[in-house]
């Protein structure tokens, strides 16, 4: 679960620009990321939707209330995070270890947990320029690697 807060800090704490010591990369059209993606949703049984960003998903419970977390909210989940080879590469079961501002995650996340609301489950297939892009994640995430996320927003504030 500490793998999502430190390795999106970690994206953010470096630009693409080698002037600053990191070495440049370039992230992968979106695009280039739809084949497997679908590939994906196909296999996995997805009725996936597709957001303006690039962004697929399925909601699967809308949840409750009458609003959804902004980006300023501190969001509070479960999930599980794979490689599209079934590969986890981050859970939690427990809400409690959590407690994200949702601005800080990677953009699949910011994306996608605001179209739901506290109680919600939300399946979000996630091209690579919306998870760590060509940064990658250390070791867990090449980079330019697509992702799946299942995720239950149970609280935010």
């Amino acid at each position: 679960m500490a793998v999502i807060l430190t390795l999106t800090m970690y994206m953010v704490s470096c630009t693409k620009s080698s002037s600053n010591g990191y070495s440049a990369c370039t992230n992968v059209p979106i695009n280039n990321d739809t084949a497997a993606l679908m590939a994906f949703a196909r296999i996995n049984g997805l009725a996936v939707t597709q957001d303006t960003s690039g962004l697929y998903y399925e909601i699967v419970t809308q949840g409750y209330g009458s609003s959804s977390p902004l980006l300023t909210s501190t969001i509070f989940v479960t999930y599980t995070g794979t490689l599209l080879n079934g590969t986890v590469i981050d859970s939690t079961s427990d809400a409690t270890k959590t407690g994200y501002v949702l601005n800080t995650l990677i953009p699949a996340w910011q994306i996608g947990l605001q179209k739901i609301r506290a109680g919600g489950r939300i399946k979000l297939l996630c091209p690579s320029d919306l998870a760590y892009g060509c940064l990658g994640a250390g070791t867990i995430v090449a980079p330019n690697t697509p992702l799946y996320y299942d995720i239950t927003l149970v609280s935010f504030q």
